[in-house]
């Protein structure tokens, strides 16, 4: 049986995974009242500008080339509001984020970064959650966020 990888083929369409990834966010904000501004718009442009995640200071040295005035603060705001709205996750053990390639909601994340080219893919394998919780819960421990981080070498970086 043929699996399915959760790393992006060389040849996707990114500008369409891009292009997709803004559709559902302003759907996600429409659903919310939430107002998807210029800046934060650009902000998610930036992280999904690849698959690999990327640093709130790379962000802001980006916007810095492109924009005055572009300040930590801000940044850290409108990352928090794409955070809220599950439109991207923060990588924590890179103290970096990703493109969410979920509907918006919130969910339980298990990822895949590879150590070599930098790439991450998201699962979001339920039964990988459900088993979680029920070990957590067997120790009388009840999960309020569950975000697995897994490094590795993705299929590519393994053939080189």
């Amino acid at each position: 049986m043929a699996r399915h990888s959760p790393f992006p083929r060389k040849r996707h369409d990114h500008v369409r995974c891009v292009a997709d990834a803004l559709a559902r966010a302003e759907a996600v904000c429409a659903a919310d009242a939430g107002r998807l501004t210029p800046l934060r718009r650009r902000i998610l442009e930036l992280v999904w500008s690849s698959h690999r995640p990327i640093g709130a200071y790379a962000i802001l040295q980006q916007l810095a080339r492109e924009r005055s005035g572009a300040a930590p603060p801000t940044v850290y705001r409108s990352l928090n509001f794409l955070l809220e709205r599950g439109l991207i996750h923060r990588i924590r053990s890179l103290n970096a984020f990703v493109g969410c390639s979920g509907v918006g909601a919130a969910h339980a994340s298990q990822f895949l970064i590879c150590r070599n080219c930098g790439t991450a893919a998201e699962l979001m394998d339920e039964s990988i959650a459900r088993a979680l919780d029920a070990r957590a819960a067997g120790l009388r421990f009840v999960t309020q966020r569950q975000t697995v981080e897994i490094e590795g070498l993705c299929h590519d970086c393994r053939r080189t």
